[in-house]
């Protein structure tokens, strides 16, 4: 009877925006989490790549209780240690000279957005303000991060969209090219993208789009927000790559599973925000840094964490690859960078994910037919095993 009410009260008080699971999960440690009934679930989902060092790590946690004895929030009004302890460690392991701090992914991009118009009009011209991003590209749902989004499904019912946005095939420089004009601010990329199906681009792709940017005096954007926080086996995403941008966002494994998102810039494109430019009550909290720091110093200290996200992404791709080969009709492709690895089916994939949650593992599809894998990197190989296994024994059932 407690679990139907608290099934009947969340539909009663609580706005009917998600498709909920009929799970109610009370307690995580590591890779696992445990549901009110008291069934163990291996978590593939990670809080969609938010608990990066998986659920509860120690180091977190004891770092948010100190926090919390000593101070919860106080305004931006004032200096705020943790928060520049953590501005700190992010400038030193990235290529950015500042740090603005918000709540989510979406709040970094709508800032990002907003530096990157702010330094363009009085940098360059009034008229310099057109932002490109990619098609099939997510960026949030606040209303120009909405825009910037290169998926209609998203924005439908929200029109009208915020004007001066134009979108571009993804690991398509020419595209780039033929819609860039003068008043082009900024080309806002996803390294990889990830909601929209764990979509990777060519080596070369991001080197010529930088190339581009520099020629035209265009700001480079990249949303990390998925890809930063050592998701793909390096610190941040780009390094991949050999650019450096002149933004980035970054947000859920920023945290370690608290809420916190963070805009980097260039020194001489930070410099657009002055006081009253642009602000945020919570953001850069002191509770949600000194969580950060802790999170960001574990990854940091502990290079087996970077080794192991590189070696189980390797593992989990080859092992979904042999079932590729068992199940060719099913399969189609997999793909992926460390451990934001991606298959793509030949049909839905939501009865799968749920066909998984009743064997007790917790996976996510997107796309609608990709099954995206985005563990904590503290993933082990019986982990990736169990989940092989599930899988298996789903695809052996489908039609």
């Amino acid at each position: 009877m407690e679990i139907k009410k608290i099934f009947e009260e969340s539909s009663r008080y609580i706005m009917n925006t998600y498709n909920r699971f009929p799970v109610i999960l009370r307690k995580g440690r590591g890779m696992k989490v445990w549901s009110s009934d008291g069934k163990e679930y291996l978590d593939f989902v990670g809080g969609v790549a938010v608990n990066i060092l998986g659920h509860c790590h120690p180091r977190v946690v004891v770092a948010i209780q100190k926090q919390a004895q000593r101070l919860i929030h106080v305004s931006n009004y004032y200096y705020i240690e943790p928060q520049i302890e953590l501005a700190k460690l992010l400038v030193e392991h990235s290529f950015a000279d500042k740090v603005f701090f918000c709540n989510s992914g979406a709040e970094a991009n709508e800032a990002a957005i907003k530096l990157a118009r702010k330094y363009s009009k009085e940098q360059i011209s009034p008229e310099c303000f057109e932002i490109i991003a990619a098609k099939n590209s997510f960026h949030g749902r606040t209303l120009a991060a909405l825009t910037a989004t290169g998926q209609e499904r998203f924005q439908t019912g929200f029109e009208p969209l915020v004007p001066g946005f134009k979108h571009v095939p993804f690991n398509d420089t020419d595209a780039i090219r033929k819609v860039a004009t003068k008043n082009t601010c900024a080309i806002m990329l996803e390294p990889i993208q990830g909601e929209g199906g764990v979509k990777l681009p060519d080596q070369t792709y991001l080197k010529e789009v930088r190339e581009l940017c520099n020629e035209n005096n265009i700001l480079l954007i990249l949303d990390e927000v998925q890809t930063g926080m050592g998701r793909t086996g390096t610190f941040f995403a780009y390094e991949h790559f050999g650019i450096t941008p002149d933004i980035m966002t970054i947000a859920k494994g920023l945290g370690g599973g608290v809420p916190i998102g963070a805009m980097l810039a260039i020194d001489k494109v930070a410099s657009a925000f002055q006081p009253s430019t642009h602000a945020t009550t919570f953001g850069g909290n002191p509770l949600v840094c000194a969580a950060a720091v802790s999170t960001i110093e574990t990854i940091l200290e502990d290079g087996l964490i970077l080794d192991q996200c590189n070696r189980m992404g390797i593992y989990l791709r080859e092992r979904l690859e042999q079932l590729k080969g068992e199940f060719p009709g099913i399969i189609a492709e997999v793909r992926g960078k460390g451990l934001l690895v991606g298959m793509e089916l030949t049909r839905d994939g939501d009865s799968i994910v749920r066909a998984c949650l009743e064997k007790g593992v917790l996976i996510n599809c997107t796309a609608g037919n990709v099954l995206r894998f985005i563990p904590p990197l503290i993933v082990q190989q019986k982990d990736i095993d169990r989940l092989i296994d599930v899988l298996e024994r789903v695809f052996e059932k489908l039609p």
